[in-house]
């Protein structure tokens, strides 16, 4: 989509809204009708698909790489000894399209917990995102992960209908509950499905905890991020659209009520935990 249509529906969907009074919701810094922000960032995503791993490194200087990898061994996944193999543990991987946090889970489990059995889900609402991730799959980890063991799936994260009630024993989203619509509704939904005693764990860009070096890292975000996403991908817009999508996002107290009202125990000592001054954070609930 090009860079005055994107910019003509937008003016023209803010427009409608206030005409019709309809409710509205922030895309980044402008208000459009509720019904129209999925449709919204699911072009963004399909523009940055194929270069979403670009996308990332730009928007994080390459550390998200390093909070991937810390994120996933703080959860530690995998079955431990003397737990019964044919009971395997069930995961679900939220707004995963390209499917690195999923591989990385199971990668850790077999590696160091010996766990060959877990059997993940990766869901994502953009069916671009779910085709990079099943490309990546049969690139590099077909002859890993059995296709038994991991499927994909086309679904809202606020809503999950094909994912049973008390299915699944951890819930992981990272980069992407910013962008739901309404993401006490994605939480409550996150709570639905786990099983008790089963782990919601998020990572996200969050808000920086120093005053000082969050002067600069805004800077960075708002000069040169849609600029590097012009000179990168050629894509100015979604790139705009991510920056401000972080800045709208609940800051991490906030979000970690937003959790605690979905209905999750949140450990006070490690109920969220920041990376890099708080430029992301994960955040840990369990379903009692």
């Amino acid at each position: 989509m090009s860079v005055i249509r994107k910019q003509l529906l937008l003016r023209n969907f803010s427009s409608v809204a206030a005409i019709l009074n309809k409710p509205t919701t922030h895309f980044g810094f402008k208000d459009v009708p509720v019904d129209q922000k999925e449709k919204l960032v699911g072009n963004v995503f399909s523009s940055v698909a194929s270069n979403y791993d670009v996308m990332n490194d730009v928007m994080s200087m390459g550390v998200h790489r390093l909070w991937k990898d810390h994120f996933i061994r703080r959860l530690d996944p995998g079955l431990r000894p003397g737990a019964d193999p044919k009971k395997p543990l069930e995961f679900l991987d939220v707004a995963g399209g390209t499917g690195d946090i999923a591989f990385g889970l199971m990668n850790h489990a077999a590696v160091k917990h010996n766990d060959h059995s877990v059997r993940m889900t990766v869901a994502d609402i953009n069916p671009d995102m779910l085709a990079e991730g099943h490309k990546r799959y049969l690139a590099n980890f077909q002859q890993q992960i059995d296709p038994s063991r991991i499927q994909f799936m086309e679904a809202n994260g606020q809503r999950m209908e094909d994912v049973a009630d008390n299915s699944k024993d951890l819930y992981t989203i990272a980069f992407g509950i910013r962008n739901f619509t309404d993401i006490q509704a994605g939480l409550n939904t996150a709570y639905r499905v786990l099983k008790p005693g089963g782990v919601f764990a998020c990572l996200e860009f969050s808000q920086v905890d120093n005053a000082f070096i969050d002067k600069f890292y805004q800077m960075y975000s708002f000069s040169l991020l849609p600029l590097m996403g012009q000179l990168i991908a050629n894509d100015r817009e979604s790139y705009q659209y991510l920056v401000e999508s972080i800045r709208k996002f609940p800051k991490q107290e906030e979000f970690k009520s937003m959790i605690e009202k979905a209905g999750f125990y949140v450990p006070p000592d490690r109920g969220y935990e920041n990376l890099t001054f708080g430029v992301a954070a994960i955040h840990i609930g369990v379903k009692l």
